[in-house]
């Protein structure tokens, strides 16, 4: 496999709620194939770590999550993708990987593009539940508080997915941490707005939850769009056209 190169940075993975580094397998192969060094996290609490769930986990804990690989497999100039909830936390890790690169000169570790998988693209301030419609808010404060704060796995074929890729998931899918649904996010709107974004938007069916992310994209200036006709996981169910569209992103 060719060595990455500036053309051919690394890609680090970051999945949303109910996922793990898992959830990626079906784009690894044909990135790495590429040209790519890639590299998928998981976030403390998910997945293979579901064990370490605890109800106090926050932002914090899935940022340094992040970081830790960043500064592990020493990267830089890297391209960082979020799926769903992993939006804010690649807004958040990217900030802090910026800010800490800014107070040291020569420190590496800089994300080159952000990429948002059909994610959620936050305001300063907002929190994982700003923008959710109330009566979503409500179904979701009291599924995790019956589930020890955590939010359980939905139906998976409400996103679109055939029965052998719903089953897939919903053997895998673990309760996601929920301490954060209501924690503000702050980071520099500015610093964070001067990295180059791509948006992922899947149509088919569109995720609700997605919709004010959704619209931001396109009246927010520095965005790149790109509509794939699939639903809410198509590292799942498309994954050989959002390898395009992440090598796309890359180029």
């Amino acid at each position: 496999m060719p060595e990455a190169t500036p053309t051919r940075p690394p890609f680090l993975l970051v999945h949303g709620a109910w996922g793990g580094a898992w959830i990626w397998k079906r784009v690894l192969a044909p990135l790495r194939a590429a040209g790519h060094a890639v590299h998928a996290v998981t976030l403390t609490g998910d997945g293979e770590r579901a064990h370490q769930r605890r109800a106090d986990i926050s932002f914090a804990d899935h940022v340094a999550d992040v970081i830790g690989v960043v500064d592990a497999e020493e990267l830089d100039d890297f391209v960082l993708v979020g799926h769903s909830y992993g939006g804010m936390v690649i807004t958040l890790a990217a900030d802090r990987l910026l800010a800490r690169a800014a107070g040291s000169a020569g420190a590496g570790g800089r994300p080159r593009t952000l990429v948002y998988v059909d994610a959620m693209v936050s305001l300063p301030g907002e929190s994982w539940s700003s923008t959710h419609a109330p009566e979503v808010q409500a179904q979701r404060l009291a599924a995790a508080a019956a589930n020890g704060n955590a939010l359980p796995p939905p139906e998976m074929h409400a996103f679109g997915l055939d029965d052998a890729d719903a089953a897939w998931l919903r053997r895998r899918s673990v309760p996601h941490p929920f301490g954060m649904y209501r924690e503000p996010i702050v980071f520099d709107a500015a610093r964070w707005a001067a990295l180059p974004r791509w948006f992922i938007d899947c149509t088919s069916p569109a995720y609700p939850t997605i919709a004010e992310p959704r619209r931001r994209v396109r009246s927010q200036p520095g965005w790149t769009v790109r509509e794939m006709a699939t639903g809410h996981f198509p590292m799942v169910s498309r994954p050989d056209e959002l390898v395009r569209r992440l090598l796309e992103a890359a180029g």
